[in-house]
């Protein structure tokens, strides 16, 4: 039986509320032809809420908000949520572009809950397409009607596969905190991975090491502890121009870019990287310890679980040898990866998909054969390049889709802001 037809055609449906719908959200809402609903499955927005650390802060500018760089006269913005709040003036004295995790995350929820636009405890089940419009149907039973269809569904916690096969209770880091007070209460405790959260949860359970008993061990195939880049010319390859000349280079050459590119969005922040040597000296100092190994070229290749621990057979990439490791807690900092969601099954032979059962965005992200009918926001990271997850490009992306969606410039789209140029410039080629 097919599922109960809405009456309402919206311009646009929108699945997920992470900060990329979000801000489309936002930058929509004074568009005066576009009309838009956004679906959330959860009952309140909550932005990582398993890596909420105390003293944590984004790794981009307060300028990378919902709508700035778009339209940096948005009532959506940092700078008007902090007016709103009566945090403008701390945190003009506070002399750091850096919000504070938990302070984006109010930021996230103040401009959600004020949008007209969005629906909360929406679950979507399924996305079919009746010949002239999509249905998107939700756990409730309610379907809605649109032309246009954004996925903002954002990315799923990635697990190595020999660790979800072996079962017990590692633990992403998606999920942390939930589950850092039994994490403490073990013995040993591993962390694998190598960027910011790796890190994050390293440097917290380091700090609070003296009043438990565990042993850390932090894992990564990583060569060595890397930092961040963060220089001025590296940071230009967030720009519209690299995205666009990254789209036009060949597949292998996009996937071996990204693999040497992991420094640039994968590190951790200098001033992390400094903190945990500067925490280890002074536990030493105080004569606290610490009981910890930093480990890097090692490879998680078996994991088996014993109903107590992890026993982990790792492999040293430089010296070529086998060992393992014995930890009941286990931590996996791996990364999330974007997927097809399920609930597009209906509607999947309407979807440009590669080889690998992904999304092939064109340069106005549409993933759809007709291309201009569903969009994706951050699931193009191999067709787009590192900043997909970029907060710092969402409003930029979200202007592409409006103009795409609108048939018109909404909001200016920058073609070119970089000093360097990115391919062979037109100047210099040789003319036969």
């Amino acid at each position: 039986m097919s599922a109960p037809r809405g009456t309402h055609v919206h311009g646009v449906v929108g699945i997920g509320l992470g900060p990329f719908n979000l801000g489309l959200a936002c930058l929509a809402e004074p568009v005066e032809d576009l009309d838009c609903v956004f679906l959330e499955a959860r009952e309140t927005l909550a932005w990582h809420p398993g890596m909420m650390l105390d003293d944590a802060t984004l790794q981009v500018p307060f300028l990378a908000d919902l709508v700035t760089m778009a339209d940096p006269t948005s009532r959506w913005s940092f700078l008007n949520y902090l007016k709103e709040t009566g945090n403008l003036y701390p945190f003009y004295i506070r002399e750091s572009f850096y919000p504070l995790r938990r302070e984006y995350d109010d930021y996230c929820r103040w401009a959600a809950e004020r949008l007209g636009s969005v629906r909360f405890g929406r679950a979507v089940t399924s996305v079919e397409h009746d010949g002239a419009t999509y249905v998107v149907t939700t756990a409730r039973g309610e379907t809605f009607r649109g032309r246009k269809v954004v996925l903002g569904t954002g990315t799923q916690p990635r697990v190595l596969p020999c660790v979800r096969d072996a079962g017990g209770p590692a633990v992403h880091t998606a999920d942390y905190l939930a589950h850092k007070a039994e994490l403490q209460r073990q013995p040993r405790i591993t962390i694998v991975g190598s960027g910011q959260s790796a890190a994050e949860v390293y440097h917290d359970l380091l700090s609070e090491s003296p009043d438990h008993d565990y042993e850390l061990v932090w894992l990564t195939r990583s060569p060595r502890f890397f930092p961040m880049e963060y220089t001025k010319l590296t940071l230009e390859l967030t720009s519209p121009e690299y995205t666009s000349y990254f789209q036009g280079l060949p597949g292998e050459t996009r996937e071996r870019l990204l693999r040497e590119q992991r420094s640039l969005y994968k590190g951790i922040s200098g001033d992390l990287v400094d903190a945990i040597f500067d925490l280890h000296y002074r536990l030493r100092v105080q004569g606290d310890g610490p009981r910890t190994t930093m480990l890097t070229n090692t490879s998680v290749v078996d994991a088996t679980w014993d109903g107590t621990a992890y026993t982990l057979g790792l492999h040293h990439d430089e010296t070529a040898e086998d060992f393992s490791v014995r930890t009941e807690g286990l931590v996996l900092a791996t990364g999330y990866a974007a997927g097809v969601p399920a609930f597009l099954d209906p509607v999947r032979d309407r979807l440009r998909l590669d080889e690998q059962g992904r999304y092939l965005a064109s340069a106005t992200y549409a993933v759809d054969r007709a291309g201009c009918e569903v969009y994706v926001q951050n699931g193009e990271e191999h067709t787009h390049g590192f900043v997909a997850p970029d907060l710092g490009m969402g409003a930029h992306r979200s202007s592409v889709i409006i103009a795409a969606l609108t048939g018109r410039e909404v909001y200016p789209v920058e073609k070119r802001i970089a000093v360097q140029s990115f391919g062979v410039p037109d100047h210099l080629r040789s003319v036969p």
